[in-house]
């Protein structure tokens, strides 16, 4: 009977798990392997696709502006992803203190996030305008207006400005995250440390962070997910210019499909998959084995 009850239990549960089996299926396996399928076409968005095996990626790799746009985008999230996380992680901590008006802190922190990146990149653009932006005026009243000058004219310094207006927008993502597995430290293991004299800085090396270590997890692929697929703030501040000098892969994978190169677009995306995969499963396996069980 107990094994009879035991079976029961085991389907009962593999069949509760069909949903969201066939929604995986649906919403992600099909879809990929349409896509690989794709990729080897030179199919334009129109006309039948021909099948033309791996031109596309070959041509990809052939292709100077792809290869300046693969540096962008890493570029844009060896900055954004780690200053993400080092600011979300002090402000966690700053703000998980008690003091009068921590709410409204954590709110202002993280009311940007909610807001959409692309009227958050436009609102930016007319703060940073050369000569007509707010920024300027704020600078030419301190007769200084030449440090405000053309931030976006310069792919360096460009680049920079989305890096920082990124992290500025989603740090308090960020920092929730970070505040719940905060919460989710027992009392007990600081009032321990305490009574055996550490002091706060080593109760944070060998207390905090390590139990901080599934949202650390969480913070750090969802921020290389997003800052490698970077689209909408680099469209509202420069469209990737000037010239292609800010362009991101996921804007050029959206001008070669409107281009009439969907196949072709369509290849960039599963390189760019691969592109975020690799640093995501890289780092799931370096941060397996430094997890610790409260």
């Amino acid at each position: 009977m107990v094994t009879l009850s035991r079976r029961i239990g085991a389907n009962l549960h593999k069949f509760m798990a069909l949903p969201a089996v066939i929604l995986f299926g649906v919403f992600f396996v099909y879809p990929l392997l349409r896509g690989i399928g794709l990729s080897l076409t030179d199919w334009n968005g129109i006309s039948a696709p021909r099948f033309i095996g791996l031109r596309n990626f070959v041509d990809f790799f052939r292709d100077d502006r792809a290869l300046n746009d693969v540096k962008n985008t890493v570029l844009f999230a060896l900055g954004s992803a780690p200053l993400l996380n080092i600011f979300g992680l002090l402000y966690a901590l700053l703000l998980d203190r008690n003091f009068r008006g921590k709410s409204l802190a954590r709110t202002i922190v993280y009311l940007p996030a909610i807001i959409s990146p692309l009227i958050m990149g436009y609102i930016w653009y007319f703060i940073l305008q050369p000569e007509r932006g707010f920024l300027h005026k704020v600078l030419e009243s301190l007769n200084v207006s030449f440090l405000g000058d053309n931030w976006l004219a310069s792919g360096n310094t460009a680049l920079a400005v989305l890096v920082l207006v990124n992290v500025w927008q989603y740090v308090g993502m960020t920092m929730v995250i970070y505040l719940a597995g905060l919460q989710s430290i027992p009392v007990e293991m600081f009032e321990a440390s305490k009574i055996d004299g550490a002091g706060y800085f080593v109760t944070l090396r060998y207390v905090t962070l390590p139990l901080l270590a599934p949202a650390i997890k969480i913070n750090v692929v969802t921020n290389i997910i997003g800052s490698l697929s970077v689209f909408e703030v680099i469209m509202a501040l420069t469209e990737g210019g000037p010239g292609y000098s800010t362009e991101s892969l996921s804007i050029y994978i959206m001008r070669m499909c409107y281009g009439n190169f969907t196949g072709y677009s369509t290849a960039v995306a599963i390189i760019l998959f691969f592109i975020i995969l690799l640093p995501v499963v890289t780092y799931l396996r370096l941060a397996k084995s430094r997890e610790v069980e409260i």
